[in-house]
């Protein structure tokens, strides 16, 4: 077994541990992945397009640290209805009110809040099981935009986690912005 095949292993846990993270009325919009080699080096190059677009050098960054990982592990929210809290935090009185609404501009939305926490729990659960098998990653909001851009995936609103195994961690110790 490579080490990139024993990071994929450890991104395939995290896929695992995103899944079986605790959710909300009992309900589950969570969708997580293993991207492919293919996916991968698409995203990453989707990023060198956002950056090119955008004029923002962190793309072009986090874009190498996309091509430059071992594994891409994406998680993110389905399309879904207000939890039934009635909470408000979504911005609106009632979660009927809340249904009634859809806009779409990098991400779809609006998103209920209860449901994003649910995904930052699923997130910060696959992030802990690769923090145990001492391989480097970190969360990625960039990674969630050009998804969705590319269609991979059906989540209204992801984050991609990307894995390496090498002397530095390649996520942290970067280049300071100029």
């Amino acid at each position: 077994m490579t080490l990139k095949d024993t990071v994929t292993m450890v991104g395939s846990l995290m896929e695992l541990a995103a899944r079986t993270a605790p959710k909300a009325v009992g309900q589950d919009y969570i969708e997580a992945m293993v991207l492919t080699d293919e996916q991968k080096t698409a995203v990453g190059n989707e990023l060198f397009k956002i950056a090119e677009e955008r004029g923002q050098p962190n793309w072009e960054r986090d874009a190498q640290n996309v091509l430059d990982a071992d594994a891409v592990v994406l998680i993110g929210l389905l399309p879904h209805k207000g939890a039934g809290l009635n909470c408000g935090a979504c911005g609106y009185p009632t979660c009927e009110e809340f249904n009634k609404h859809h806009t779409s501009y990098v991400f779809d939305g609006p998103n209920c809040s209860i449901r994003c926490l649910d995904l930052g729990i699923a997130m910060g659960s696959a992030a802990k099981v690769a923090s145990e098998m001492n391989v480097d990653n970190r969360i990625m909001y960039r990674i969630g935009v050009a998804t969705k851009r590319l269609g991979i995936g059906k989540a209204a609103l992801s984050h991609g986690i990307p894995l390496s195994a090498t002397g530095k961690n390649i996520f942290f110790d970067r280049q300071p912005k100029k």
